[in-house]
């Protein structure tokens, strides 16, 4: 099985028409997701990769019976994009979008929360199924139809860590890009959640990074509710006191947030820790 997305998520694109949107419609096509629709306003009627352009998300979800967003607008519109597709019945966004202002976040993650909505993002790769569905811009080539469940607060080391997985040919169940900015939609917590009651998933590996509490929670929620192993990187052990890291998300404060208060965290939930990216498929491998 798969989390929050799989075969049955027909998506619809926002900011089709721009080279970001042209690129990613096809990869995502060649990936096997089903591309419905994409959305530009005045650009209703062109054809993209074979996908019909309309000019409104509610066009769209009526012409095509979509019921996933995957927003690729510039930062300045990207609230009104995700109200837009909420309002029109979207229940899946991802949002790919980096540099989303941190009050526009904030509005439109508690609205998609109020509509039921799935969101995950904003300032991430988004999210993939292998043998099921790619919404965002992962690379579709480094995954292997598996078992192992990924979350992910960093690209680039989500695409290397499933990478070293499938070469040793491990598989993923799903893999979800959360984004690096402060206020997100889906957070480790909501994944654990997910792939802890999701049958084909037997373990779960954690990509962390210093800044923020989200790892310090996931630690505590692993301690209490899942029984399944968890695996974990934590990137930035090496960054000097104060150095500031490209990702918004990566604020230290009052003690929390940085390496080892998150490393100490994950062994005492019983996390196995790897010290670097590809040191998670040996782990991996070890235990199943």
């Amino acid at each position: 099985m798969s989390i929050f997305v799989d075969k049955k998520n027909k998506v619809l694109v926002q900011g089709a028409t721009g080279h970001q949107g042209v690129f990613h419609i096809g990869e995502m096509k060649k990936f096997g997701t089903n591309v419905v629709a994409g959305v530009t306003p005045g650009k209703g009627g062109q054809e993209i990769q074979g996908t019909p352009v309309f000019n409104t998300v509610k066009e769209a979800v009526d012409e095509t019976g979509a019921n996933t967003s995957l927003v690729l607008v510039p930062a300045r519109f990207t609230k009104d994009a995700v109200f837009e597709a909420l309002e029109s019945g979207i229940k899946t966004l991802v949002v790919i979008t980096e540099n989303v202002p941190f009050h526009d976040t904030m509005e439109f993650v508690h609205y998609a929360k109020y509509k039921d909505a799935v969101l995950i993002g904003p300032n991430c790769p988004g999210i993939a199924s292998p043998g099921k569905t790619k919404i965002g811009i992962l690379p579709g080539s480094i995954f292997r139809e598996g078992n192992v469940g990924v979350a992910s607060r960093s690209g680039t080391l989500t695409y290397e860590i499933v990478n070293s997985l499938s070469e040793k040919k491990i598989g993923q169940s799903t893999c979800i890009g959360l984004g690096g900015d402060p206020i997100i939609g889906t957070t480790f917590i909501d994944s654990l959640k997910a792939f802890e009651k999701d049958k084909e998933t037997k373990a779960m590996v954690l990509v962390g990074e210093i800044g923020g509490t989200a790892e310090e929670d996931a630690a505590e929620y692993i301690r209490e509710y899942i029984s399944k192993p968890v695996f974990a990187f934590i990137a930035g052990r090496t960054a000097p006191p104060g150095k500031r890291m490209g990702h918004a998300g990566a604020i230290i404060a009052r003690g929390r947030g940085t390496a080892s208060s998150k490393v100490k965290a994950f062994k005492k939930a019983d996390v196995e820790i790897a010290l670097f990216p590809t040191d998670i498929a040996e782990l991996v491998e070890n235990h199943l």
